[in-house]
């Protein structure tokens, strides 16, 4: 889901999660303000499913857990309730006090970037779930071309970035027993290059 550059109002996380309880679409919240949530592009959606089963089907018989779109969690120290694109979690699901919807503990995280999204993405957002203390490995899947960023936590504030390019290059996970071909993630999706003449305006 896409978190929409506007800001309803402010309020405390207690009175976020009773509207987001009785509300018909997803919010962010963000030190304070909610931020609507809208659904992403088919594209968009195509990435995240074909990540997301390939990972939940790699790791069927592991101990992981895999969500996709609709799994809140919640990030203490930037005061951040957020719904990434994909998370898997090790282990046990730690909730946040008090709670059974709401998660605390990823170790892997992916965003589907999009235009709106890609500069938070990559900066604040990427600054509050590096406050994690489980999260250790970042994917950024661009979803106009065939473009990965791989962040991987190689120490206490040093993480390492690899970018992949291309359909038949392979995603590798530092962490998980986990490889995709660019050519799987993008399975079904209309990159620039399959649609000559689209221009920067034309993008959701």
């Amino acid at each position: 889901m896409i978190a929409q550059p506007q800001v309803s109002h402010h309020c405390t996380p207690a009175e976020y999660l009773e509207q987001e309880l009785a509300a018909d679409l997803r919010h962010e919240y963000i030190n304070g303000d909610i931020v609507p949530m809208t659904g992403g592009t088919p594209d968009h959606n195509q990435i995240l499913l074909n990540l997301a089963g390939a990972l939940n089907l790699r790791l069927a018989d592991q101990p992981y857990r895999v969500f996709a779109a609709d799994q809140r969690l919640w990030i203490p120290s930037a005061k951040i309730y957020t719904y990434p694109d994909i998370m898997v979690v090790q282990g046990k699901l730690a909730y946040q006090t008090g709670r059974r919807d709401t998660i605390t503990n990823p170790m892997l995280i992916v965003e589907v970037l999009s235009n709106s999204t890609s500069n938070y993405d990559r900066g604040g957002k990427f600054a509050a779930y590096r406050s994690i203390p489980s999260f250790v490995e970042y994917i950024l899947v661009d979803q106009y071309s065939a473009h990965g960023e791989h962040h991987v936590k190689t120490g206490p504030k040093q993480w390492l970035l690899q970018e992949y390019d291309g359909l038949d290059t392979s995603l590798t996970l530092s962490n998980l027993e986990f490889t995709i071909l660019l050519r799987d993630l993008y399975n079904k999706v209309q990159l620039e290059s399959d649609a000559p003449g689209l221009e920067a305006e034309d993008k959701p």
